[in-house]
């Protein structure tokens, strides 16, 4: 049985639709369902049931997923102690600056726990680079917030959340239990420098241009906001803004995805990838 057969099967496992799982892995369809197939018929059981409302595990595939997992996560333990061996286990990881994303601390220490010969090293970047330099080649990994340029990059969705206006606590607005956009049309927002990747930059701007201070930290966004009454967003879920600035809803706005990004595959970055949904699908079963 082949790890890579594994990683296959706990895919499908995990997101209980062969589509989704196919995406996750960066693979058409059609070879992943033949992979499984052969699975099965390695084991000589079936390990999901298969109908026309969807995939569901038999109980042969609800002991295979606990020893799935466990198996793939000794073979990264033992991929990142050679690696260590051999001085080359350095993992450098982009995070945007001023995020106070509690489950960040949680990823950092489990993935701590799981390759503690790894030497991570974590380079901040502003709100210029929502890729956090890894086109540049500066990071192996990037774990930002969404929507941005994805060419190129392999794309892992961890978590959505809601974003708000940020405005200042005097303003009309302010009491208000939520918003559209329309509503904020005559107002000016933060802009980023020329050269910011343009889906990145029309997210933070409801989708249309606009008129503002140019900004490149969360901090200078908070500050334009008090200072000159300037609209910002914000997810609902990063910042403590204090008494003077208040968050309100928008409604109309899609949600802001934090992502994982990266351009290579190495088995550094896919501990990584691994720690970090195992981290989040666990911390939003919590929730």
């Amino acid at each position: 049985m082949e790890l890579r057969t594994l990683r296959y099967f706990v895919a499908v496992a995990e997101e209980l639709h062969f589509g989704r799982a196919a995406a996750r892995l960066y693979m058409s369809q059609p070879p992943l369902s033949r992979a499984i197939r052969h699975l099965e018929a390695d084991l000589g059981t079936a390990l999901f049931h298969r109908s026309a409302s969807g995939v569901s595990l038999t109980p042969a595939g609800t002991a295979l997923l606990h020893e799935a997992r466990t198996l793939l996560a000794q073979a990264e333990q033992v991929r990142t102690r050679v690696l260590a061996a051999a001085g080359t286990a350095t993992l450098t990881i982009g995070i945007l600056s001023d995020s106070t994303d509690p489950d960040i601390s949680r990823l950092a220490a489990a993935y701590r726990k799981l390759h503690p010969n790894v030497d991570v090293r974590i380079r901040e970047t502003d709100l210029t680079d929502p890729t956090c330099g890894l086109r540049a080649g500066r990071v192996d990994i990037a774990l930002t917030r969404g929507p941005f340029d994805e060419t190129g990059l392999h794309v892992q969705e961890l978590r959505s959340d809601p974003v708000g206006a940020v405005l200042r606590a005097d303003d009309p607005l302010a009491t208000r239990d939520s918003l559209v956009l329309a509503e904020l049309a005559d107002r000016r927002w933060f802009q980023f420098p020329a050269g910011t990747d343009p889906i990145w930059q029309s997210y933070w701007n409801g989708g249309t241009h606009r008129e503002g201070p140019v900004v490149r930290a969360v901090q200078e966004c908070l500050q334009a906001v008090l200072w000159n009454g300037t609209i910002g967003l914000a997810p609902l879920t990063d910042h403590a803004l204090g008494n003077e600035l208040v968050a309100v809803p928008v409604q109309d706005l899609p949600p802001s995805p934090v992502l994982l990004a990266w351009a290579e595959t190495t088995p550094l970055t896919r501990s990584f990838v691994d720690a970090a949904r195992a981290t989040y699908r666990a911390t939003s079963r919590g929730r």
